[in-house]
């Protein structure tokens, strides 16, 4: 991880920062919380440090690749060493496997679909709920793609991830810590560009909009 000051402010981990609604989050968060943000791509992510100095916040940059459990171990080996735990988890990450029907999904597409959007989840459900404990709180966000056509590889990893959260959900919701699985607006996101090229932008949210309308909800305040 990339070093940030010390501070006095709860942490957030946002897994899938670099661009779209996880950065737009990582952004609307800088004032109240640290950020340690995790994304593949080192320039998106110093990109946003940028924007979030600029807004007087703190982030520690994480440049990893969810899918590596070795990875992801040591980064929340390393979050405990230095704080002892978070407050928030936003998952925003994801893969966008290519449209196809149903009868001809590529294998190589369908395995990084399934490693990226449930795997990876599944094994940062396991690793991030102790830093998280009774009190924090985690994020998904909903995407009801699954059955629709054409969306073999996204819809059916992506609704396997949602049912996933939704277990988790239902069995700390007397312990702790708190799931939240939320619902955007479509807004001109990379993955949207890829799903639906040539598509009017007109009547999409705007990201960093759609970021502060679901802020509150966020952070359980809704």
């Amino acid at each position: 991880m990339t070093n940030a000051p010390e501070h006095d402010l709860p942490v957030a981990l946002i897994t899938g920062a670099s661009r779209g609604l996880g950065a737009a989050i990582a952004e609307a968060l800088a004032p109240t919380h640290h950020v340690v943000a995790v994304a593949k791509t080192v320039g998106a992510l110093e990109e946003l440090d940028d924007r979030i100095r600029k807004k007087g916040g703190s982030a520690t940059l994480a440049p990893m690749d969810i899918t590596v459990e070795a990875a992801m171990q040591q980064l929340c080996r390393s979050i405990y060493d230095r704080w002892g735990g978070i407050a928030l988890w936003v998952h925003t990450a994801v893969h966008a496997g290519p449209l196809a029907p149903a009868s001809m999904l590529a294998e190589k597409d369908l395995d990084k679909s399934i490693a990226t959007n449930l795997r990876a989840t599944a094994r940062l459900i396991a690793n991030v709920a102790p830093l998280l404990g009774q009190t924090g709180r985690a994020v998904f966000f909903d995407d009801p793609r699954a059955g629709e056509t054409y969306f073999g590889h996204y819809g059916t990893t992506k609704g396997a991830q949602i049912a996933l959260a939704r277990s988790w959900q239902a069995e700390t919701r007397r312990t702790g810590p708190q799931v939240a699985i939320l619902s955007p607006n479509p807004m001109p996101t990379a993955t949207r560009g890829r799903f639906f090229p040539g598509e009017s932008r007109d009547g999409l949210a705007d990201i960093h909009a759609e970021a502060a309308r679901l802020l509150p909800e966020i952070l359980g305040r809704g």
